[in-house]
């Protein structure tokens, strides 16, 4: 029955069955190459999809409700208020910076959540030691209770039971904050988080008109019981819109709890796919390779076949049905390599990373690294194939067949592969403009290698007269037929440029934040400074510092809620602007040009201008916006909507870290209304740990509603970060580098034929084991040198324009990343080379001429 069944198989999927049952060591790098680069892009997506099924899942968790609304610098008006309250049960909570100070003196920035007794509206808050959140915030002997992160016990040495000071108030530490359920949609801030009660709020005085007070509230329009339906929760949002269409605030549901988190996740999951995909290309060598050893192993099978009859087109179905049941085989092992990486990553970073994992088989990702790897297959397994349909049988039965160029319909099938893996690419990513220059960029590298390549080998047959002979064999070696020139350069070249890239832009983000350090950064931003304390924090601040510069100016908070005339939630603008239109953002107003801008466009306001409000936009915001000198936007401030005329547009360098505002407005814009002033000090003497210890000390002690973020922090926070993800694309680049290894093997495997021909006639003329590892080091060093340099050219372009074009940061270029890269890759290049030539190099030439 079996054997009925398999006589009704077509032709070409028996005779490529009967021929993989039998052995399939000829495609252990084929079938690596390709497991690897689906596992990773596979994986890369499904961690992806986990995260969002976490978030839509967990939403109503993390955002504390179905709806939240947050407003700056006030609370909800009782019509509004009141509103909320028809509807369900309402939660309301207050975030705002504040210096916690010990019993000692040492003081440190905090970020305060000031809760109300409906707190949490969903999920749990933990404590240690375990109690009621309401029973630790609660007032005792006088005090306040007070929960806090083990950042701020650490950093003030507390224990539970110790006092705190924040603002005027003196709070007990009732318990560590373990976890708290809606950390996610607050944000992450630079302070340690304590969480307290708007009453205990209250006695700290830090609210006062004018303090930068983020107030949240939420709903959950069916209570603490059942959850409200999807429909049930977009009415609400419709009918609060239609109902406060001027209100300002930033309202967010359930399903979209943070839009900017999403983009960034988006755009690091197509930066980690993109480095894998180059993984998978930098591995198509050791494809290309594994099915030329495969047309060559079949070759006189072939033969035979053409010679009864059988035409080449059978001929060519055979094999490519033969490869891609290899390669279906490869997919489904990378798939489900690929389909473990979510349940790996909620394993190893629910513990450290509060994220959502909701670890499951997605399929839509497992169908694009499908897609990748089958399509990379074709693209590299097409020409190797097309050379056995073109060739005819008196040189497939010859013992050493020449190469030919396969005949121009296989090289068409494979150029409409990659057109495919193109359009998929294009397809799937979320920032097309970063897809398209990865693109461009790898294939204008594959054409450049390739030509490189040619180029080597060219040389190398007009060298002549070379006086060392190790060098002369090497250079031979580099010019014979089937020479490694082509495999090694390719994908020796294409990871080490990956990885030089990636070595200029970590340093240049190093060299920026160095830099930052260094030319005239502030030392310190103080935030929440009363207006009528300005004067006397100034005075404070001139005495305390001699030598350094203060600068002050007005604070606002403000949200663009409509452009020439469209409401804010219906433009698209670019995704490095769209943070434009997130939520509000600080704004100022000043009768004269801020410090460190350039007038691009337009005039500044008269001094003393009277009239209507007149605003001051930074000209990238303008340009993503699509808008220029006399249109008109409206910012909502302290839940008042303000319309106002773009009189000019600023060159802001946003680098300095010094006070820049993407608005500022004219004096008259917002007469009467309650803002703080945010000061910068920077010191001529940087490095002063005492001194700033001391500084803030003193602020906090004299000045407790003050806030001091010092920048020294804040840089080290964010060069922490750009550490974190350039380590993830290093992990991802690794897989290149296992990819290009095996490729290279192959290569050097495929080759091992006529090296150990060579080999034995060398040896039976008296070389040595050391001659011939020396020669063959030199042509390895070769190639390996002319790799280096491509990759460090085209390492350099690449860096640079994703810094300068993308990520708008000056490219530095330090040589010693650059040089270790490619160091590490000649090294790599030798002893992968000679690794795979050792069974060569021991070969006795009596035995070996006996078998010929």
């Amino acid at each position: 029955m079996r054997r009925g069944l398999a006589s009704r198989l077509p032709l070409a999927l028996r005779f490529a069955l009967r021929d993989l049952a039998g052995d399939l060591r000829g495609f252990s790098v084929f079938i690596a190459c390709i497991v690897i680069g689906v596992a990773a892009i596979s994986g890369v997506g499904a961690v992806s999809q986990s995260l969002s099924e976490g978030l839509a899942r967990e939403g109503r968790t993390i955002l504390g409700g179905d709806v939240s609304v947050a407003t700056t610098m006030r609370r909800l008006s009782p019509q509004e208020r009141e509103f909320f309250e028809r509807n369900g049960r309402v939660c309301e909570i207050a975030l705002m910076r504040a210096m916690a100070r010990s019993a000692t003196g040492e003081a440190t920035l905090v970020e305060i959540k000031a809760v109300d007794s409906a707190y949490p509206n969903a999920g749990a808050v933990e404590l240690t030691p375990a109690q009621p959140l309401a029973e630790a915030l609660g007032q005792r002997d006088g005090a306040y209770g007070l929960v806090a992160d083990s950042t701020l016990i650490a950093r003030l040495d507390l224990a539970v039971g110790d006092r705190v000071k924040i603002g005027g108030g003196s709070f007990r530490l009732t318990a560590e904050l373990t976890s708290e359920p809606d950390k996610l949609a607050g944000g992450f801030g630079f302070g340690a988080r304590v969480v307290m009660s708007e009453e205990a709020l209250k006695a700290t005085g830090l609210s006062q008109p004018g303090a930068v007070v983020r107030w949240l509230t939420r709903i959950s329009l069916r209570g603490s019981g059942a959850v409200a339906s999807d429909a049930e929760v977009e009415r609400f949002a419709t009918a609060l819109t239609a109902a406060f269409p001027q209100a300002g605030w930033d309202l967010r549901k359930r399903d979209a709890v943070s839009p900017q988190f999403s983009r960034n996740q988006e755009r690091f999951t197509q930066l980690l796919t993109l480095v894998a995909l180059t993984a998978l290309v930098a591995g198509g060598a050791g494809v290309a390779n594994a099915v030329s050893g495969f047309v060559a192993r079949k070759r006189d099978a072939f033969a035979i076949l053409k010679a009864l009859g059988a035409p080449a087109s059978r001929v060519f179905a055979m094999a490519l049905v033969e490869v891609l049941l290899v390669s279906g085989l490869a997919v489904i092992g990378g798939l489900a390599l690929g389909a473990t990486f979510p349940y790996l990553a909620d394993f190893a970073l629910s513990a450290s990373v509060p994220l959502p994992f909701s670890p499951s088989v997605d399929m839509r990702s497992l169908a694009v690294g499908a897609a990748y790897g089958l399509l990379a297959a074709l693209i590299f397994a097409l020409p190797p194939l097309g050379r056995a349909y073109g060739t005819p049988v008196a040189r497939l039965l010859r013992d050493e067949a020449e190469e030919k160029a396969p005949p121009r319909i296989f090289m068409l099938a494979a150029l409409a592969a990659a057109a495919l893996l193109v359009a998929l690419v294009l397809g799937s990513a979320a920032d097309k403009r970063l897809a398209g220059a990865y693109i461009a960029a790898t294939a204008a590298a594959f054409a450049l290698l390739r030509g490189v390549a040619a180029l080597v080998v060219r040389i190398a047959q007009r060298v002549s007269n070379v006086p060392n002979a190790r060098l002369r064999h090497a250079i031979g070696n580099i010019r014979r037929p089937r020479s490694l020139a082509a495999t090694l350069i390719v994908s020796i070249g294409v990871t080490e440029t990956l990885l030089v890239a990636l070595a200029l832009i970590e340093g240049s983000i190093h060299a920026e934040l160095h830099q930052v350090r260094k030319n005239g950064t502030p030392s310190f931003y103080f935030v929440d400074v009363a207006k009528e304390q300005a004067g006397e924090f100034a005075s404070f601040l001139s005495a305390f510092a001699t030598d350094a510069k203060v600068e002050h100016v007005p604070m606002m908070r403000g949200r663009i809620v409509a452009v020439k005339g469209v409401r804010a939630e219906h433009l698209k603008p670019p995704d490095d602007i769209a943070w434009a239109l997130d939520g509000d953002r600080g704004l100022t107003f000043s009768a004269t040009p801020p410090k460190g801008s350039e007038i691009a466009a337009g005039q500044w306001w008269a001094a003393g201008h009277d009239g209507p409000p007149l605003v001051s936009l930074e000209t990238r915001v303008a340009e993503g916006l699509g808008l220029v000198v006399g249109d008109e936007i409206v910012v909502n401030v302290l839940g008042r909507d303000v319309a106002a005329r773009i009189a000019n547009l600023r060159r802001l360098d946003w680098r300095s870290y010094g006070i820049n505002f993407m608005m500022v407005f004219s004096p008259d814009a917002f007469a009467d209304a309650p803002f703080s002033e945010i000061f910068t000090v920077a010191f001529a003497d940087r490095d002063d740990p005492a001194r700033d210890k001391r500084l803030i000390r003193e602020v906090a002690a004299r000045f407790p509603q003050i806030a001091a973020l010092r920048v020294k922090d804040a840089l080290e926070a964010v060069q922490k970060i750009a550490d974190q993800l350039t380590f993830a694309a290093r992990a991802a680049a690794g897989l290149a580098i296992v990819t290009a290894a095996l490729a290279l093997g192959s290569a050097v495997a495929a080759s091992q034929r006529g090296r150990q021909r060579d080999a034995i006639i060398l040896k039976t003329l008296g070389a040595t084991r050391v001659w011939l590892t020396s020669a063959f080091a030199m042509e390895f060093a070769l190639l390996g040198l002319v790799a280096g340099l491509f990759s460090v050219i085209a390492g350099a372009g690449a860096a640079g324009f994703i810094l300068e074009a993308l990520m708008k940061m000056d490219f530095v270029f330090r040589p010693w990343p650059v040089a270790l890269t490619a160091l590490g890759g000649l090294a790599f290049a030798i002893g992968l080379g000679l690794a795979g030539s050792w069974r060569v190099l021991g070969e006795k030439p009596g035995p070996a001429l006996r078998r010929q």
